[in-house]
Formats: structure tokens, sequence, C-alpha cells
């Protein structure tokens, strides 16, 4: 899809996204009057389409009188698991339609025709239908995966644009892979969808992140394409479903193709798009979600099927000055138990030692490990003596540091008893 394509499909929402600081300085109950209203009309508008059978297709010239049970014979259009037709009670229908509304400021034509645009590209794309193609299926699982949450509850949803599919991208000679590879980017937005509620109060939009540590830079052209698509597509068919695209370990390559396609959408549009270059990808995420919820390739503390920690268990942070030295200390009072602690520091680029000192002089403090930190660290000591775990964090850089630190406690037998039993 050129250029041209993609300016013609969003144009019709710059003049509205423009009127942003107009909407601002509208009286507050006046606004939700009109907004009120606006979903009134359109819930009837909707209702009228379902009931007379004409939501795909454009409303009859001549007046339209249903004949006996005609009025259920289309109960069941659904989009994103959500009933549409209002009469159905469903929660989660006017949040639906709250985001075409929204979408198109509140005009209830043009609200109108981008949800059954919406429906028509959903019949002839099957956005919601799984990939069984042989070309992408073995990769589907180490792709795309949902791992924690940001701080406002929104599922975040991992999709790694991996090395092998642009490989193929590029041997396939055709169309067809790459019409597939766009495909398979669109289920991973549904199934982010999947973990919505569509419920007053829920929530009701995802974050991705998008990995681009292994691209490849020869798949330049295919990249592109795929790229320009998925914008216009997310842009135009999933209004509101995705508050952030954040785009990870970004080449320099990468932000020369996407300067132009960014340049020619509007600046709300454009700031759902963040580029993230390796050495601040840390620093990113934690705007978004805590430490806890970000991945450890990431810099966070979140493993999955993690047996040690949860998102419940206490994280404590640190500021670390310029060309400074902290500690972070763990009391161990009691004997016989084994101490676990993650620790990790925003950009790394420190040295990093962690040591049990014991209470009593006379006995020998211990070195468990010391090294430069290049990844977010775990460890665990079992304690057969009071004392204090003292982990030293040095930074010898200009900048300051922040590390994010937990642990706990529980009563152990160290392996060795076993043994010798």
């Amino acid at each position: 899809m050129p250029e041209e394509r993609l300016v013609e499909d969003i144009s019709d929402h710059e003049n509205e996204e423009e009127e942003d600081d107009e909407e601002e300085e509208c009286d507050s109950s006046e606004l939700k009057r009109s907004r009120s209203k606006a979903l009134l009309e359109f819930r009837f508008r909707v209702e009228e389409a379902i009931n007379g059978d004409y939501l795909f297709v454009k409303k009859p010239q001549r007046n339209f009188s249903p004949k006996g049970n005609a009025k259920n014979e289309n109960p069941d259009i659904t989009l994103w698991g959500v009933p549409l037709l209002p009469s159905e009670g469903h929660q989660g229908t006017d949040i639906v339609l709250m985001k075409f509304l929204k979408a198109k400021r509140y005009k209830v034509h043009e609200a109108f025709t981008l949800l059954r645009k919406t429906l028509k590209w959903r019949a002839d794309f099957p956005a919601d239908e799984n990939l069984n193609d042989d070309l992408i299926r073995p990769e589907l699982d180490k792709l795309w995966f949902t791992s924690g949450r940001d701080k406002e509850g929104r599922p975040l949803c991992y999709n790694m644009w991996g090395k092998e599919s642009q490989k193929k991208i590029l041997s396939a000679g055709d169309q067809k892979y790459s019409q597939q590879y766009l495909r398979w980017r669109v289920l991973c937005v549904e199934k982010g969808i999947q973990n919505l509620d569509f419920k007053p109060g829920g929530v009701n939009s995802i974050i991705q992140i998008i990995d681009l540590e292994n691209s490849v830079k020869t798949a330049k052209k295919e990249v592109k394409l795929i790229c320009t698509k998925m914008i216009t597509l997310l842009h135009n068919h999933y209004p509101g479903l995705v508050y952030k695209n954040i785009i990870i370990n970004v080449p320099s390559w990468f932000m020369a193709l996407n300067a132009l396609n960014l340049r020619l959408i509007t600046q709300k549009s454009r700031n759902k798009f963040i580029f993230v270059k390796p050495s601040r990808v840390t620093e990113t995420l934690l705007k978004y979600a805590t430490a806890e919820n970000i991945l450890v390739q990431y810099g966070g503390l979140r493993r999955e099927n993690d047996t040690e920690f949860s998102t419940d268990d206490k994280v404590l942070e640190m500021n670390i000055r310029a060309n400074y030295t902290e500690y972070i200390r763990i009391p161990t009072n009691e004997a016989g138990v084994t101490v676990t602690w993650d620790v990790t520091v925003v950009g790394f680029e420190v040295t990093y030692k962690e040591e049990f000192i014991p209470e009593d002089d006379c006995s020998y403090i211990i070195l468990l490990q010391e090294k430069k930190m290049g990844e977010s660290i775990r460890n665990s000591f079992h304690i057969r003596e009071p004392g204090n775990i003292v982990i030293t964090i040095i930074n010898g850089s200009f900048t300051k540091k922040k590390a994010f630190y937990r642990y706990k406690s529980r009563p152990t037998v160290p392996m060795y008893m076993f043994m010798k039993q």
C-alpha cells in the first residue's frame, strides 16, 4: 500500500483531531449532554440498521417493514465479542459504540459510516480467524504473547519481529507470505483484545510492545509495506483499542523508513507510536508499567511461571547518584532460612557485588558474586547464622541511576542435610 493510499485513508481524521483544544474549553456539563445525545442517536441508528438488515449495505430507498420475526434474523452481530444490538442490554455495547463516536468527534453519521466500514473490512479480511498456514504457525507461540499489565491495568502484548519471519518474507518470492504475516500481526491485536472486559470502569485498551531486536535490514521494502498497512488498519478499524504501540530496540534504518509514514498522519495518531532505541528500552517501559510487570529481558523483574515472586510482592526502589556507591541491606535475623532477592538497575552499566556479612565479628564474610551488571539479577542464599545480605552497587557513570529490588525469606533445609541421611 503506497504512502498516497495511507494519506487518503486517514485524512478524514485530521480536521477532527485538530479541534482538541477547542473541546477542552467547552463547558463540561454541556459536553456530557451533547455526548450522551450523540450516543443515544448512534444506538438508535445501529439498532435500526441491524433490525432492518442494512448494516452491511446501504439503507433501502423505499420504506422497509420487517416481516414476521425478521427483527430477530440478525441478532448476533458482534464486534470483539460484544453484541452490537443495543436492545440486548450488553454492558459492553455502549463502550464499543463510544469508541467509534470518539474517533469521529461524536459525529453520529461519520461514526456510523466508520462502524460499517470496519464490519465490512472484518468480513473481507477475516481478522479474528486462526492462521493455520505452515509458514506462520510454528512461530506463533514464540512471536506473540501477553505478559503483565501497565499501571492502569492494560494488558502488555509483546510482538517479536523475528529474523526468521523476515527471511521467509524475502524467500517467498510473492505477496503470499507478506499477506499472511500481515494477517498474523492483526491476529496479535485480536488476541490482545480478548483480554479486555468491555464493562464500565474496566480496561478497554491494550499496549503493544513490538521488539525489532532481530530485524533484518535487507527486508526494508517488505517491512515498510507491512508497517504502513498496520498503521492504516489500526487507525481505521481499531479506534481506541490500542493505547500505545511501543516499538523497542529500533535500528536507525527502521526509524528512517517510518519517518515519512509518521509525518503523513496527525499528531494525535503519531503519539500512539513510540520508537525506542536499545539504550532506552527499560526507561521507556517504566513510564507505563512497574518493574514487576516488565520482563527481565527488558530490564524488569518479571519472569514467566515464576514460583518465587508475584506482582503482589512489594518492590522497593533506590536512586543512585552519579559516581556514587549505594548499598542494599537485607537483614537476616534467624538461621535456617533461605533469602531470595531480585535486583535490576535501569540502564545497567554498574558494578555489582553481593556479600553475606554475619553479626559475629569472628565469622567470615562470604562473597556471593561480583560482576559488571548487564541484566536483571536473581540470587538466593541459605542463612546459617544471623547477619545481613549486603548488595553493593557502584555507579561509575556521569548519570543518575535507579535500582529496583525485592526480597523474601522462607524456612528451608540445605541439600547437604538430605545427603547426610
